[in-house]
């Protein structure tokens, strides 16, 4: 049930992408902020579908969590880039290259040689506050160390694969505080899940990520940022599901087929990454080029 319930937000996730970048097509463009375009938006069907597909894929994401383990869970969300393009080509009209094609067998059998191999073990579903101190810390580190990492560098791949790792590190510990969350509202129902720090640590955090994975998008090419976030968010879980809630993985010669796994995924992220229709769903042909102007204008200083 957990990987059922994590395949299903996964395709909730790609479907808001694809509603919501139509959406975004909808509306006119405008060089700054306009307070109108939520008002706009609100007016549209398939911005309002697509965000009833976020909350959907919220839903199922706390189920699986509260039935599986934070290693498999999180990594299944590699699936959410190839089912987004599949949606993409229904709704938008777009076209999967060959190249894509191969991206999106080498991504699924890559995930399942990976996950086969590592057979995580579902372990803890609540993890004491003792563990939690190091685990926050940690993270924080990495998340200032990557995020100051981007901010020396001007607009490319090193400063889009910065914020990329920074995203990914923020969505695992997203991923692990609304485990124990979902754990505090199974043990003390709503009363108990509005008065656990959890609950408003994943929602914190959550913002965050999406904040940094927007800084991402803007900053470089898709192809420098995405392999580090699908990569990035599935080995931070598996770490955070190992420290934080007892998970266990299969060590020794399995590690070799995990290995092989992990370069599938690699290599079909990549290939993925350069698909027309991905960098169209993530917006990255609408910002990069705004923010490689700013880079030649004045290097260095591009805008975060």
């Amino acid at each position: 049930m957990a990987v059922l319930f994590a395949l299903l937000a996964a395709a909730s996730n790609a479907l808001a992408t694809v509603l919501q970048r139509r959406a975004a097509r909808t509306v006119p463009l405008s060089a700054g902020l306009r307070l109108g375009l939520l008002v706009d938006l609100l007016h549209r069907a398939v911005w309002l579908g697509g965000m009833l597909a976020v909350v959907a894929a919220a839903c199922f994401q706390a189920l699986a969590l509260s039935q599986g383990a934070l290693s498999v869970v999180q990594p299944l969300f590699v699936l959410e880039l190839p089912l987004a393009l599949l949606f993409g080509k229904v709704i938008l009209g777009g076209r999967i290259s060959r190249a894509g094609w191969t991206g999106v067998a080498l991504l699924v059998v890559g995930l399942g040689c990976a996950l086969a191999a590592a057979a995580p073990t579902i372990g803890t579903t609540h993890a004491p506050f003792a563990r939690w101190v190091p685990a926050l810390v940690v993270c924080a580190v990495v998340i200032a160390a990557a995020v100051g990492a981007a901010l020396r560098r001007g607009a490319g791949g090193v400063r889009a694969a910065c914020f990329a790792g920074a995203t990914a590190v923020a969505y695992a510990l997203t991923a692990a505080l609304m485990k124990d969350a979902t754990h505090a509202w199974q043990t003390g129902g709503p009363a108990g899940f509005f008065t656990t720090w959890q609950t408003y640590g994943f929602a914190a955090v959550g913002v965050l990520a999406l904040f940094l994975l927007e800084n991402a998008m803007q900053s470089g090419p898709l192809t420098a940022s995405q392999p580090v976030l699908t990569l990035g968010d599935a080995l931070v879980s598996l770490s955070l599901g190992v420290t934080l809630f007892d998970e266990r993985v299969r060590t020794g010669w399995w590690l070799l087929p995990e290995c092989l796994g992990i370069a599938l995924v690699l290599w079909g992220a990549v290939l993925l990454s350069r698909v027309a229709l991905a960098r169209d769903l993530t917006g990255a042909q609408d910002a990069v080029p705004e923010a490689a102007h700013d880079a030649g204008a004045e290097p260095g200083t591009a805008d975060t």
